[in-house]
């Protein structure tokens, strides 16, 4: 099942990169998927069921658009600390409990922490996280759990779970 959810995957990323019907395109596009699922398949995550649901898909197009925006607002957050002649940073390690359960969603969340500036996922352990912050305004969990992982969490939560 993992092998035909991958090949499936693969061929739609195929379609959407070339945008063709064209039967030579069509053909070298399922050889190559039939490959890499064959090669890969292995790899790809059990359950492989809940990637055919519509929904999901929906969110992950919307959590783009969210993960986008806290990028941008991350940037200019470190630009402005940065280029400050004060260096205002006061940074940490913050221990930050999870609320999504999953390999998958777990890892997605520790790489939106990562790519967004200011932050670096260190550890997973248990129910937590382990983040390096450039700036820990506050020494409550609850408000800089809500600040980093709140809006990411929300929607990762209903991409997998």
């Amino acid at each position: 099942m993992r092998y035909i959810a991958l090949f499936i995957v693969l061929m739609l990323i195929w379609l959407l990169f070339t945008f063709s019907l064209d039967a030579g395109n069509l053909i070298v596009g399922a050889v190559c998927a039939a490959i890499s699922a064959a090669i890969f398949g292995g790899y790809y995550p059990r359950g492989s069921r809940m990637f055919f649901h519509p929904h999901r898909y929906f969110w992950a197009v919307i959590y783009l658009f969210i993960f986008l925006w806290e990028c941008i607002k991350a940037n200019f957050d470190v630009a402005y600390r940065v280029l400050h002649p004060g260096l205002p940073i006061k940074p940490g390690i913050v221990k930050v409990k999870l609320n999504v359960k999953g390999e998958m969603a777990r890892t997605m969340l520790a790489n939106s922490i990562t790519m967004t500036p200011g932050t670096i996922t260190i550890d997973i352990i248990d129910d937590y996280i382990y983040i390096h912050w450039i700036y820990v305004s506050s020494h409550d969990a609850e408000l800089y759990s809500k600040k980093i992982c709140g809006r990411f969490e929300k929607y990762i939560r209903r991409i997998f779970e």
